[in-house]
């Protein structure tokens, strides 16, 4: 039975209004208003530290897909019926239905790190390599805790901008979103210290981690007041999932125009050849019908009129597609059982075939360039020495790392400097999750206060925007 009044509802932490309207308004002038959503316009979508305004950073990607989400919502209404629209309980949920997607779309890169996706891999790469060794210092002499400090190992190398994106909403900003809209952001449904199965059910919605033990009661929490499976996704997170898989399309084969990466005439060529060896008709007849027109045009509007051309047409086509995916499993979205994306449901398509076109094309002519891959290694290089800068706040014992949080001076000096360049918000959060702890339990208060220290310097350098991570290395390696 799909009833959206059990999904679109008031709940809340603490302080919920009365009324759904104003909720979700309430909502989006929160995200709006956060410094989190502000930071996205310094950091990376491909190009890194890129001065030319027009280049896409995270705030203008998620814009993009904001609108998307929006034009999907409103279509998946238009292609509904009255008697369908009363039957789901959605008559007086439209409002906050599409706002809820579109403010979903501006969240869901929130917990991204500085220089992109590649910096997730860095960042799992040094814990792995300078953090799980600590753990070995913890004693574990019960099954329980052998089993815990595993689990917190798999975590603590598991950063994923989706999950640091609940960890931003619910701890480090601390927004008090609705349910609702927390639950949209979470695109995957296994938590990070959770094993990942061959085989299992759930594949696809539990193929990376969505949230991390830190927040796993808290998300556990919403899950049951929304009456969401463990397992199961939020229905709306399919709408901001395939706006942003769509909204990817054209914009970086744009960007890479713009970057003199790629020429317009070597955009068409590579379209055009990939469809004419793969037999696909439908994105060839299109790219020729734009190419044309743009043609006619004089210089520099070709390159404006054929992506202008291109995207109106690719995102329209495929919005209604997917409209028409969302309602035709209405009832395993609506459970959250749909282990596809909705982009990726009919692979038969020739919406399908295009996209996997776009997508070869991106990786092969721009995500594999000498001068993407060279921002991408500065990333690396930034990101390793900053960890590596504040890795004696790791090294110290929790009793000291206590003095230092009460500015007492330690025998580790290092430390007493490093403490003070975090932010006050994420040592709060720290100190907040610490305070829930079971000091009685020694053995595992000490293992337990480790992971949350790691996770503090986790989400201060994770934190930063691209700039601000150049200038602290730059300055904390006397360059």
């Amino acid at each position: 039975m799909i009833d959206y009044s059990k999904k679109i509802t008031l709940d809340r932490e603490f302080y919920p209004s009365s009324d759904i309207n104003i909720s979700i308004e309430s909502d989006r002038g929160r995200i709006l208003s956060s410094a989190a959503f502000r930071r996205l316009q310094k950091r990376t979508q491909v190009f890194a530290l890129e001065l030319n305004a027009s280049i896409r950073t995270r705030l203008t990607h998620s814009l993009e897909v904001a609108q998307t989400a929006r034009f999907i919502s409103k279509t998946i209404f238009s292609k509904l019926s009255d008697d369908e629209i009363e039957k789901y309980k959605l008559k007086d949920l439209k409002d906050a239905f599409i706002s809820t997607t579109e403010m979903t779309s501006l969240l869901h890169d929130i917990g991204n790190p500085p220089f992109g996706h590649f910096a997730e891999q860095t960042i799992n790469k040094w814990i792995k390599n300078n953090v799980i060794n600590m753990l070995d210092r913890f004693q574990t002499n019960s099954d329980e805790l052998k089993e815990l400090k595993s689990s917190l190992a798999r975590d603590l190398c598991s950063f994923d901008g989706n999950a640091q994106a609940i960890r931003v909403i619910s701890k480090l900003q601390r927004l008090n979103l609705s349910y609702t809209q927390i639950l949209s952001v979470l695109k995957y449904t296994r938590c990070a210290s959770e094993k990942k199965e061959l085989n299992e059910e759930f594949d696809y919605l539990r193929k990376k981690p969505g949230y991390y033990y830190s927040e796993k009661d808290f998300i556990k929490t919403i899950q049951k007041t929304l009456e969401v499976e463990k397992s199961h996704r939020f229905p709306l997170t399919y709408i901001m999932e395939a706006a942003d898989d769509i909204s990817y399309l054209s914009a970086d084969l744009e960007d890479s125009v713009e970057k003199g990466i790629l020429s317009l005439d070597d955009v068409y060529k590579l379209i055009k050849k990939e469809c004419e060896e793969q037999n696909e008709h439908y994105l060839l007849e299109l790219i020729e019908d734009r190419y044309q027109k743009a043609k006619k045009d004089d210089e520099p509007y070709q390159f404006n009129m054929f992506f202008t051309l291109i995207r109106a047409k690719l995102v329209t086509s495929l919005v209604y597609h997917v409209s028409d995916i969302y309602i035709s499993n209405h009832q395993a979205i609506f459970d959250g059982s749909f282990n596809y994306a909705l982009l990726d449901f009919d692979q038969n398509s020739k919406y399908y075939k295009a996209v996997k076109i776009l997508e070869k094309i991106s990786f092969e002519h721009i995500y594999q360039n000498k001068e993407v891959q060279n921002l991408e290694m500065k990333g690396y290089t930034i990101i390793n020495s900053l960890f590596g800068i504040y890795k004696p706040l790791l090294e110290i014992k929790s009793d000291d790392f206590f003095m230092l949080l009460k500015d007492e001076p330690i025998e580790c000096f290092i430390s007493q400097r490093l403490i003070k360049r975090i932010s006050a918000k994420q040592i709060v959060a720290y100190k907040n999750d610490i305070e829930k702890l079971n000091k009685e339990d020694i053995h595992s208060y000490k293992l337990l206060e480790f992971y949350y220290r790691v996770r503090l310097i986790v989400d201060y350098i994770s934190g930063m925007t691209d700039d601000f991570a150049l200038n602290e290395y730059k300055s904390l390696m006397a360059i």
